[in-house]
């Protein structure tokens, strides 16, 4: 098979690079994105290993256009990205991009600097000019400094002194001016009434504009205060509660002409630091827009150079040193490439030598690597969050594309909501060159994009499944023209709300709908649910039982292709046995009963003697007689049918002691005659399905392992039984496409009765816009809760069914993803370079 349906076989080789073109091979290696690259050096500290110097010089400059984004992001500069990848740079050139980063870097920090300096002295400026224009406010309100002297005098005059009666002298009241942050201010003028026991006289005032914070561009809304006080205690005292609140003091001039004079040259300074602020803010702007046109660029060439450093670690050094030595896993197909590769390195470095790449023997398991488009790529991601293929296991993504799906439409069917599925989908995928580039980081966004191929094929599916249950937001489409007739009049069908038409009368024409359900269902009353859970029910075990007998199937691939003769025949043939005897007996009960039995056939195959199928199966499986038929009935479908049931019960328990004991006793047999107690080859896959190690020239991890007889016993026991309870719950599993597809269908019913319809019902103009606003929220639920939330849950719902019911028969899950090293992954994942690479 190709590697659609397995992964890729690998290859571990030997790579020989000699010293100075090995940048430039490496480099080359990196745009192919085909090699994965062993560590041979892992117990040597990240520090002390050859290229440490040169991947520290591309963190640095990292570090700087990190700088550089900021600041440009900062000031709103659109960064131009043209989706080209220049390739690496030679080494050579690092010399010249760490002199432009740090001539850049050194230029926007002086700038910077620059620039806070003259921001502080605007905000220092500005404080003291709204300063100067409070204080003289509130002079001019007091009717002068000494008339206010004389009202503070004799407000801070203290109760000693009043008590004593002692007269006062003149007194010089002393002031302090500054600005306080607004929300400090209570707490502020708190400290100062406790501090100073209130001798102390406070006036402040808010500034109306917020003032810029220089240091973090932040907008600070501030106040004005003044502080009046007598004697050098209680100024020494102020000026440290200020300092403490950081509240910042400037000199006020006591005379109202030097307070004007001060103001006007406050002014003057003010309008030439706008001058020179502007200047300086043009000169950054200048300096980003250039910065901005080529920093996608340089980030870029710099991750290169770091990643191409971070694999050069891994590498060894010969004892010449002038030759590096790597080891790195392949797959098969791409070796010419990958030498191709090597040799466009080689030239391009100027090198004699060319490159050497030796395939190795090994027993290690390789990685798994399946080839994926932007199609399957999807599908393939659903797959390895169960677990990632073990090496050349049967890959279930190709037979997913189609299963997945359709399962999801099983349980979503309906032509409307299916339709707003896929044009969604369809969306997506028209406009996904537009959409991929604009990259956001919205997590919900990127899933939804990152399945928009599934997205639209559940779409489309749901709708072929609307069109077969005649279900479109809850109503039917007459395409055809129904098969049935009402030959009863008006009043006896309003009158008569149970009564039902016969199939067996001439309101039936005989024949069925040409495709999917007739339209007459929709608007049954008393029988709708039950003829659409008998449907619905019988088609769920039916996807079931051939969804798991195809898992089953898959593992006779995977025990064909390692080779595994005891697995096969003591495994596959018994479990295909178990399950086509047991439940594809079922279904067949199940086609027969449809076939055989109708209102229209006479005794004993008319519909009254249609046996129940479950009741059936379980007297089936319990050696039950079945319960004596009405008068005219028989108790069997067909002729032979107990003997036929007896030998098929039978047969399935005998095949459940050689799952559990053939295999195991098997291996106890080859142990015996080869006189050996470790187990080898195929003797170590006791799990019942191939550990995925033995293809390509490649043995299992287990070559080595020994297992005791009694761990054997208990795995295939554990198996065994896995397989046989499993058989019976995963089947009743399958009901939930029943249970979900019904519960879609009766709340789109709902919101059509409940919402929609009563706006329908409305007349004249009123009703036109009531009916717009019902149409809204009726719309608003539909896209809400029948299409993102139902939709959510017949995806979990279809994903565990492929997960647990599908996989489980077949697939183990248990290897490694290959991982090889690509400028294209370490550059989409923001430059981890040192993971990629080791």
């Amino acid at each position: 098979m190709g590697s659609l349906f397995r992964s890729e076989e690998m290859a571990l080789c030997q790579l020989f690079l000699q010293s100075e073109a090995a940048y430039a091979c490496v480099s080359e290696l990196g745009e192919l994105g085909l090699v994965q690259f062993r560590d041979l050096n892992p117990d040597v500290n990240a520090f002390q290993r050859k290229f440490v110097n040169e991947v520290r010089r591309c963190d640095e400059m990292e570090r700087k256009l990190r700088y550089l984004e900021k600041e440009i992001k900062k000031d709103g500069i659109p960064m131009l990205d043209t989706g080209e990848s220049p390739e690496a740079p030679q080494p050579r050139e690092m010399i010249d991009l760490e002199a432009t980063f740090e001539k850049l870097e050194n230029e926007l920090r002086e700038v910077n600097q620059n620039a806070e300096a003259l921001k502080r002295n605007f905000l220092e400026l500005t404080e003291l000019k709204h300063i100067l224009r409070k204080t003289q406010v509130f002079f001019d309100e007091e009717g002068g400094l000494n008339h206010t002297t004389e009202s503070m005098t004799r407000a801070l005059i203290t109760d000693e002194v009043r008590a004593t009666g002692a007269s006062m002298g003149p007194v010089q009241l002393g002031f302090v001016a500054g600005v306080i942050s607004r929300e400090k201010l209570p707490a502020f003028e708190r400290m100062l009434w406790r501090a100073c026991r209130g001798n102390v006289f406070l006036r402040q005032a808010m500034i109306e504009s917020p003032l810029e914070d220089p240091t973090n561009g932040d907008q600070v809304y501030k106040s004005v205060f003044i502080i009046f006080f007598q004697g050098d205690q209680l100024k020494t005292r102020v000026k440290k509660i200020c300092e403490g609140f950081r509240a910042t003091l400037y000199p006020c001039p006591e005379a109202p002409a030097d307070r004007r004079e001060m103001a006007m040259g406050v002014m003057t300074r003010i309008e030439d630091l706008n001058t020179v602020l502007g200047q300086t803010q043009d000169h950054r702007h200048r300096v980003l827009v250039a910065a901005a046109k080529n920093l996608k660029n340089w980030f870029v060439k710099v991750r290169k150079i770091k990643a191409i450093y971070h694999t050069l670690n891994l590498f060894n050094l010969d004892v010449t040193q002038k030759c590096l030595i790597a080891e790195c896993w392949v797959p098969l197909l791409d070796i010419e490439t990958i030498q191709l590769a090597l040799r466009r390195g080689t030239e391009r470095s100027g090198s004699s030598v060319p490159p050497i790449l030796n395939r190795m023997q090994t027993f290690e398991n390789p990685p798994t690597y399946n080839r994926t488009n932007k199609f399957t790529k999807a599908f393939q991601a659903l797959i390895d969050a169960y677990g990632v293929a073990s090496y050349r296991e049967m890959n279930p993504a190709p037979y997913t594309i189609i299963t997945f799906p359709f399962l999801f439409a099983v349980m979503f069917g309906d032509i409307g909501h299916g339709a707003i599925m896929a044009l969604f989908g369809l969306w997506m995928i028209r406009k996904e060159k537009g959409l991929a580039a604009q990259k956001t980081d919205n997590e919900i966004w990127n899933i939804f994009f990152g399945g928009r191929y599934i997205i639209f094929l559940m779409g489309v599916f749901s709708m072929y499944t609307g069109l077969i249950y005649n279900d479109i937001f809850s109503k039917s489409l007459n395409i055809f023209g129904s098969h049935w007739h009402v030959s009863y009049n008006k009043s006896t069908v309003w009158n008569n709300k149970m009564l039902q038409l016969s199939p067996a009368t001439s309101d039936y024409e005989g024949t069925p709908y040409p495709f999917g359900m007739d339209p007459i269902w929709q608007v049954a009353t008393s029988n709708k649910i039950v003829f659409q859970n008998a449907y619905k029910m019988k088609i769920s075990i039916i996807f079931g039982v051939l969804h798991m007998i195809f898992g089953v199937v898959m593992s006779w691939h995977n025990h064909t292709y390692f080779r595994n003769r005891l697995s096969l025949i003591y495994e596959f043939i018994p479990q295909l046995v178990f399950l086509l005897l047991l439940f594809f007996y079922m279904v067949l009960l199940m086609f027969i009963k449809w076939n055989r039995y109708a209102a229209t056939n006479k005794m004993p195959y008319t519909e009254s003697c249609a046996p129940s199928i479950l009741i059936t199966f379980i007297d089936m499986v319990l050696f039950n007689t079945p319960k004596t038929p009405a008068q005219g009935c028989e108790v069997y479908m067909f002729w032979g049918q107990h003997f036929i049931q007896v030998v098929f019960v039978l047969i399935a328990l005998g095949c459940i002691p050689v799952m559990l004991l053939g295999k195991p006793i098997k291996i106890m047999q080859a142990r015996k005659l080869a006189n050996v107690q470790p187990i080898t080859g195929a003797d170590a896959e006791v799990g019942g399905m191939s550990n995925g190690g033995g293809g390509g020239g490649h043995g299992g991890a287990g070559h080595h392992d020994e297992e005791e007889m009694s761990e054997i016993f208990i795995h295939q026991g554990i198996h065994t039984i896995e397989y046989v309870l499993g058989s019976v719950s995963h089947t009743a599993s399958y009901l939930r496409l029943w249970a979900l597809s019904l519960a879609h269908a009766q709340l789109a019913e709902v919101l059509w009765t409940m919402v929609l319809s009563i706006g329908l019902n409305k007349e004249g103009w009123y009703g036109g816009v009531f009916v717009t606003v019902v149409f809204a929220f009726w719309a608003i639920l539909t896209v809400g809760i029948l299409v993102l939330m139902e939709g959510l849950s017949a995806f979990l719902h279809t994903l565990r069914l492929h997960w647990v019911e599908f996989q489980s028969k077949f697939y183990l899950g248990q290897g490694y993803a290959f991982q090889p090293f690509s400028f294209d992954s370490i550059i989409e994942n923001g430059g981890s370079a040192s993971g990629d690479a080791e």
